[in-house]
């Protein structure tokens, strides 16, 4: 119990020791010396420490021009009478750090990082200037650099890479990033970093404290399909985020990995190839392609015949190289027996994902394969035939023709013997469904025996003619519309009459499908609707699109055509009615197309030449004549009566051609010019130039008094003027010359005249008698 009891007074002993040591006190050892009061008394001895500091703070990254102070070394033993030395060494004593060995004052000579080195341990001492003795023993001392903010966070990698599969759940991790500060993280908040984004919103979001990047959309709105690759910045700021603190910035590259979300889609609902029936089974008869939005493994397809009449003839596997399903022959064809087959084919995933899995995820086309004939020998049913005859089998008793007034385009033909009827020519159902004729039977023996019968022919329908649109299309867009908006229905026509229906299909035309700004989607009911593929459109940008649509119908052999719908962009109120559109749209109403237009401004056109062309006729018969009548004032015609010249006169009132036939034909020439032209001289002057002297004075006369006349016309005028002329065997013949006498006249002279007026004298000098 005694030595526990020591024990524990030892220890108490101990500890007041050391709590008196740190107070300034000297404590020597004197055990085994003296009694215990001497050793007590020189226990608690006080012996005043020579040294008044321990270490030294120093702000690193000192600016000023001067050397930074830092403290004073200051000892006992100096009493101010400059008999002390103060004396330096250590880690950069002299070079980085400078005493003044008088006062002991401390300066450091240049500016320090503490990210280099955060600390600096010294040695001290004093000495007798005049002997070099030391006055205290060499004491160590620290000198710490206190940290300014002066780094700024710094990021693992300047570049991350990470991925996360489409369609996650919100909150699913992507990537953690890491910064670090080389600031003292003891000190302050200098190194206390929070992490931000600066680029990836709304798709991703950080931890502020860990730097975890998580999804911030959902699965709906993380398809790769329609983005596949993300860049994200992302941000550490020190000082804990605060104002004022230092900014570090990473890259981060994030894509998103593919799913199996999307099933294969075929191209074409109907696909149409020809095999020759000399196929032999594998050889391939056609490829049929579908597409998958997904990549690798997810993209991997095949394909299977799930129904039709082909299912036995042919086979179908899938290319591995192309993902294109290839259909071979597998049994032998016969074009004669089966002209056409029709098989549907359904394509789907070799790798399904339960999430996406459903009744969505096949696929189904039809193709219609048509046997091609080819030239070989024909082949008898049988190896031989047994034929029967009646020993008193006669010729046939009768022959066949056709009515040609029942065929005038000599469509068809019948054979003499047998009665077939047979076509001249090919026949088109679309022009004319019905034909009938009539074929005569008329007997060898009596071809007065004969009998007449009506052939109606109904031609049966093959789809010849490609489906077109029902009506010329012309619609509008506002600029400001919705994705996957209907702006338009469209039907279509088909002169053919299937016996099952008309089913049509429609779909974008292969040129229009990249970069297109509208979609088709058939409806199934043979009519389709253009829906917009994007938000917004701009009439400044292109007030006019041009949409070609494919129109397929579903008859064998396929046929098919491509429409152009024309789509206008228009300004339109809130309830999308158009308000404003182009010239060219405004000039489109509704009803009235540009071909339309164009008929009615020709029309007017017309229209108006014809008015202008009856004006012009009516107002010619409207000119009045140049001679109204014979008593004309103006006397631009002077009119002579005159008998004419007998048999001889050809001319009515010419009498040159009674004295100069030759010169008829230039005074005839003569007559024709224009009135408003002066005649020839040479017409004129030949006719007076021979012995014609009472002729010419009268023409000559007749001029000059028309030349002299103020009434004449202001342009020039044809005057004919009659002369019987003078000196005539048969003087005149006119009444006017006649005595009114009623006695008798003989008339006997005249067959003087010649024989030409010999039957006159025989008619006129006949006695009355003559003819009672």
């Amino acid at each position: 119990m005694r030595t526990t009891l020591q024990a524990v007074l030892w220890l108490c002993l101990g500890l007041c020791v050391e709590a008196l040591s740190l107070s300034g006190w000297r404590v020597e050892s004197g055990r085994g010396e003296g009694s215990e009061a001497e050793r007590g008394e020189k226990l608690l001895r006080r012996v005043r420490r020579g040294w008044m500091w321990n270490q030294f703070f120093l702000q690193e990254e000192y600016t000023g021009s001067d050397y930074q102070y830092i403290g004073k070394l200051q000892s006992d033993q100096d009493h101010g009478n400059g008999q002390v030395k103060y004396v330096l060494s250590g880690e950069g004593a002299g070079t980085i750090f400078v005493l003044d060995e008088n006062n002991g004052d401390l300066h450091a000579t240049r500016r320090l990082d503490r990210e280099e080195k955060s600390f600096y341990i010294l040695k001290a001492t004093v000495t007798n200037k005049q002997t070099g003795i030391k006055l205290e023993p060499e004491t160590e001392f620290t000198v710490k650099l206190h940290d300014i903010n002066d780094n700024e966070p710094q990021f693992d990698k300047e570049v991350y890479t990470g991925s996360v599969p489409e369609g996650s759940d919100i909150g699913t991790s992507v990537i953690q990033v890491t910064a670090t500060d080389a600031d003292d993280s003891m000190y302050g908040n200098s190194a206390k970093l929070v992490y931000s984004i600066s680029q990836g919103h709304p798709y991703f979001s950080v931890d502020p404290n860990t730097g975890v990047i998580r999804t911030a959309l959902g699965p709906r709105d993380m398809d790769r399909e329609q983005r596949e690759h993300y860049q994200v910045v992302i941000e550490a700021k020190d000082m804990a985020g605060q104002r004022g603190g230092l900014t570090g910035s990473t890259m981060v590259n994030i894509s998103l990995t593919d799913v199996n979300d999307n099933p294969p889609q075929f191209t074409q609902r109907i696909y149409q190839f020809r095999a020759f029936e000399s196929s032999k089974s594998g050889t391939p008869v056609g490829r049929i392609k579908a597409t998958d939005r997904d990549i690798g493994k997810n993209a991997e397809m095949y394909f299977t015949i799930v129904s039709g009449d082909g299912m036995d003839m042919f086979d179908i596997s899938t290319d591995k190289d192309t993902q294109e399903g290839v259909i071979t022959v597998s049994k032998p064809l016969d074009f004669e027996k089966k002209p056409s087959y029709t098989v549907e084919i359904q394509v789907q995933n070799t790798q399904l994902d339960p999430r996406f899995s459903s009744a969505g995820s096949k696929d189904m086309a039809t193709v219609r394969i048509a046997v091609e004939d080819v030239d070989e020998p024909p082949l008898f049913d049988k190896a031989s035939y047994l034929m029967e005859v009646k020993e008193t089998l006669q010729w046939p008793w009768a022959q066949y023709s056709i009515d040609r007034r029942t065929d005038m385009d000599h469509l068809f033909n019948i054979h003499p013997g047998n009665g077939s009827v047979f076509l001249l020519q090919g026949l088109d159902r679309e022009a004319s469904a019905w034909h009938n004729i009539s074929v005569i039977a008329t007997e060898f023996n009596n071809p007065r025996q004969s009998s007449h019968v009506p052939i109606f022919i109904r031609l049966l329908d093959i789809n010849d003619n490609a489906p077109t649109f029902a009506t010329v299309y012309e619609t509008y867009v506002c600029e400001r519309t919705k994705a996957g908006q209907r702006i338009q229905t469209v039907s279509a026509v088909d002169a053919d009459e299937p016996s099952s229906g008309h089913k049509f299909f429609f779909s974008l035309a292969p040129e229009g499908t990249q970069r297109s700004n509208f979609t088709v989607r058939d409806n199934g009911d043979n009519t389709a609707g253009i829906l917009t593929r994007r938000g917004s459109y701009s009439r400044l940008h292109q007030s006019v699109y041009l949409v070609p649509v494919v129109i397929t119908d579903g008859d064998y052999p396929m046929q098919s055509s491509t429409g152009t719908l024309t789509v206008r962009v228009c300004t339109c109120d809130r309830e999308g009615n158009m308000e404003v559109c182009n010239a060219e749209a405004l000039s489109s109403a509704p009803g009235l197309s540009t071909g339309a237009l164009i008929a009615i401004l020709l029309c007017a056109i017309i229209l108006l030449m014809i008015v202008v062309l009856f004006t012009a006729l009516k107002r010619q018969r409207k000119q009045e004549p140049l001679i109204i009548s014979k008593e004309d004032v103006r006397d631009n015609v002077v009119s002579y009566n005159d008998e004419g010249g007998g048999e001889e006169d050809t001319q009515a009132f010419d009498i040159g051609a009674l004295r100069h036939p030759d010169t008829a034909a230039a005074l005839e020439e003569s007559a024709k010019q224009r009135r408003d032209i002066i005649p020839s001289d040479t017409l004129l002057y030949p006719v007076a130039t021979r012995d014609n002297g009472d002729v010419r004075e009268f023409i000559n006369q007749r001029v000059l008094e028309n030349d002299c006349n103020p009434t004449a016309p202001p342009y020039d005028s044809l005057a004919t003027y009659a002369y019987e002329g003078a000196g005539s065997v048969a003087e005149s013949l006119s009444s006017l010359g006649t005595v009114s006498s009623e006695a008798e006249q003989d008339y006997h002279y005249l067959s003087e005249w010649g024989p030409r007026f010999r039957k006159l004298a025989d008619l006129y000098g006949a006695e009355d008698s003559d003819f009672s």
